[in-house]
């Protein structure tokens, strides 16, 4: 009878923590490896894009606008609202520096930054201690989820203080269809459109700092129970190619947005302001960019409007 519920109490804890691993797994972002779906789906857009020279897009929501002059390049579902994940950060990294707060002020990881809702992995474990600059770096870079956790906790006023600034500040941009919800992008309730969200680029391109930041290829940084610094790296793996020339970028991935690119970058010797959303495999939202600066140098001047007829 012992053996019994010995073997009983053995069986439960086994499941319990086999279910509770594949729950974490389950909200853990998909493995970078495209699939062999994700490549079909790329080489049919490519294929077509190639046959008749005019722009797709696998992304649900895309638009392309000329930085200098406004002029839209192309247009998909660009007034369609739906979550933003990570590229949430644009906006905590605005408020956070028009705060004007101490950048070397020290703030400490604690369990209040811990991600409970996606149970996303982060390389800042608790207890470690580092300056909001440094912890901003690490949010933009690397997307950390604690460390834009933090930024907004040790706001004058609060979290909830720091989710008003940062809806009061897409009010001040006119982005009348976005709002906020956290400052990491976590929530799913951080709402936009890829429209507003050209207009957040070019808010964010006015801060230097961001700048920087964004097309930073990797940073390191000491964090507790580590001797050596941890390294960084920046989630938009095109920062890391010298073929192109970025000013400002970043990604953005949970399930209920998929993945999601912004950036802004030099193409044919001009700014071009690119918004990708809900691209579903990390290998899309990047085929998409790529086949979107192709396609721009390939055409010195299209007639745009047959982009609108194919994409009414």
């Amino acid at each position: 009878m012992r053996e019994r519920i010995r073997l009983f109490f053995i069986l439960s804890l086994t499941s319990f923590f086999l279910l509770a691993s594949i729950s974490v797994e389950a909200n853990q972002p998909r493995s970078k490896k495209p699939t062999k779906a994700e490549l079909a789906r790329i080489s049919a857009t490519d294929n077509k894009t190639n046959k008749d020279g005019l722009l797709r897009v696998a992304s649900s929501n895309a638009l392309i606008v000329n930085q200098n002059t406004g002029e839209v390049l192309y247009a998909k579902d660009t007034d369609a609202q739906t979550s933003i994940a990570s590229v949430t950060k644009l906006m905590t990294a605005m408020v956070t520096l028009d705060a004007k707060l101490p950048m070397d002020e020290e703030i400490t990881i604690t369990d209040e930054d811990v991600d409970t809702l996606k149970n996303s992995s982060s390389k800042l474990p608790v207890g470690t201690t580092l300056p909001r600059s440094e912890l901003l770096k690490i949010a933009l870079i690397a997307s950390d989820n604690r460390a834009a956790a933090a930024l907004g906790r040790n706001y004058p006023t609060g979290k909830t203080g720091f989710v008003n600034a940062m809806n009061i500040k897409a009010l001040q941009l006119d982005m009348t269809r976005s709002e906020f919800a956290d400052p990491t992008g976590l929530n799913n309730h951080n709402m936009s459109t890829a429209e507003d969200l050209v207009k957040m680029v070019k808010a964010a391109y006015q801060y230097p700092e961001i700048r920087e930041i964004t097309t930073t290829a990797s940073y390191e940084a000491y964090v507790k129970g580590h001797r050596a610094p941890v390294n960084f790296n920046n989630t938009n793996g095109l920062v890391r190619k010298s073929d192109w020339v970025i000013g400002l970028s970043k990604t953005g991935f949970i399930q209920e947005a998929g993945t999601c690119l912004v950036m802004q970058a030099m193409i044919s010797g001009q700014p071009m302001i690119i918004v990708l959303l809900k691209s579903y495999g990390s290998a899309t939202r990047i085929a998409d960019a790529n086949r979107i600066r192709k396609w721009i140098e390939k055409t010195s001047s299209i007639s745009y409007s047959d982009q609108f007829k194919q994409n009414s």
